[in-house]
């Protein structure tokens, strides 16, 4: 019997994180989707974050008394209602108006941590200013190292707890759907025009009055004329510097006084260093397949990972993370957290806040029974035991 699928319109319906992604699809013009959709190259590695999950199946503990499960959580010192943050993505205000914000604000409503991007599409001062939100500041290395200390010295001003480096991002992937869906940077090609006429209500949302959005924290980077998303696009990827290094790290621990999270970190080796420098956490992830292709999955490193760092600094990852079955799995080999970002986005295309909230709580809904299902009340209880690898 072929499984039916949803295909509604209402991201209220959606009982998982595809839905959303089915609903996103159809609200959102074609060239939009897939800035978030799309990987790098032949997109293997976007494919492996999924793939990766069926590599690992449940031993269950079934005469276990689960009536009543908590996944709270700590994180750098701090209780979290889940073991699950909102990852930093760029441009959301192409998703919908104040894309930035409505995801905040849902973050804050279930009471997880938020990772403001440096090419969001609001102001850093406006993130943090929310009031319990936890708000946490994603920073690129760019050529330009006084305005990086700036955005640094920005970030301490307005009172970020803590900071996140990407280091996977030194030199920009090969995406090739942005050469298939722009005839130059951010200039769509005429079929993606076309489409574009079938959605009046995105156009009503995002363009008017104003056209795109701009990256509102990137003034100090961009000439007065590069400031619009087409001049941006630019600069960016051309800002980026290939030259990152460990001694980058050193000027940045010495400066930045709060907690300090590298995100992009895959070796074993790598993430040992960090651990060495007095880095607080570390994400494993390789940016959602947008980078590298062929890459390894967080999934396939983490266990060694920890091995490596031990309790020395927190463990975060991301990239593929669509049920709650991923998280558990995660926990179990021994990750702190699980970031979201396409799940969350999907949400928010969808639903604006309403949606990301709502493919929170699915989340969260498929945590608590595959906790209880495994036999266990609390997060700690997890370990590597209650997996079986199928190699």
């Amino acid at each position: 019997m072929k499984r039916q699928r949803y295909t509604g319109k209402s991201y209220a319906k959606a009982v998982n994180i595809e839905d959303l992604e089915r609903i996103a699809k159809k609200k959102l013009p074609n060239f939009v989707f897939e800035y978030v959709y799309g990987g790098s190259d032949d997109e293997h590695t976007l494919r492996h974050n999924r793939q990766v999950f069926d590599e690992y199946l449940f031993e269950p503990k079934t005469m276990t008394n689960v009536g009543v499960r908590d996944l709270h959580t700590q994180l750098l010192g701090n209780t979290y209602q889940m073991p699950l943050a909102i990852g930093p993505t760029g441009f959301n205000g192409m998703l919908t108006r104040d894309g930035d914000l409505k995801l905040a604000h849902a973050a804050r409503e279930l009471g997880i941590p938020f990772v403001l991007s440096s090419v969001s599409t609001t102001r850093m001062e406006d993130i943090v200013a929310i009031e319990g939100l936890t708000a946490w500041m994603q920073i690129y290395f760019y050529r330009d190292r006084d305005f990086v200390k700036s955005m640094i010295q920005r970030c301490a001003r307005a009172g970020f707890e803590a900071i996140v480096i990407t280091t996977d991002s030194a030199i920009y992937g090969n995406r090739e759907w942005d050469v298939r869906n722009f005839r130059r940077p951010m200039k769509p090609s005429l079929p993606n025009l076309m489409h574009l006429l079938t959605k009046p209500g995105w156009i009503k949302d995002v363009l008017i009055p104003d056209g795109l959005p701009t990256f509102k924290n990137l003034d100090d980077l961009l000439p007065p004329d590069k400031r619009n998303a087409q001049g941006a696009s630019q600069i960016i990827g051309p800002q980026l510097d290939p030259s990152l290094n460990w001694d980058d790290m050193a000027w940045l621990r010495e400066l930045w006084p709060g907690k300090l999270i590298l995100k992009g970190i895959l070796s074993p080796a790598e993430a040992e260093q960090a651990a060495a420098y007095g880095i607080d956490a570390l994400v494993l992830s390789n940016h959602g397949g947008r980078q590298l292709n062929h890459s390894l999955s967080p999934m396939d490193t983490l266990a060694e990972v920890k091995a490596a760092v031990g309790e020395r600094c927190e463990l975060y990852v991301d990239s593929g993370f669509r049920r709650g079955t991923d998280i558990i799995k995660a926990l179990a080999l021994g990750a702190d957290a699980v970031w979201l970002g396409r799940a969350t986005l999907y949400g928010l295309a969808a639903g604006g806040q309403p949606g990301v909230e709502h493919a929170l709580r699915l989340i969260k809904k498929e945590m608590e029974a595959t906790l209880g299902l495994l036999g266990h009340t609390q997060l700690a209880e997890l370990e590597a035991s209650c997996l079986r690898h199928r190699k």
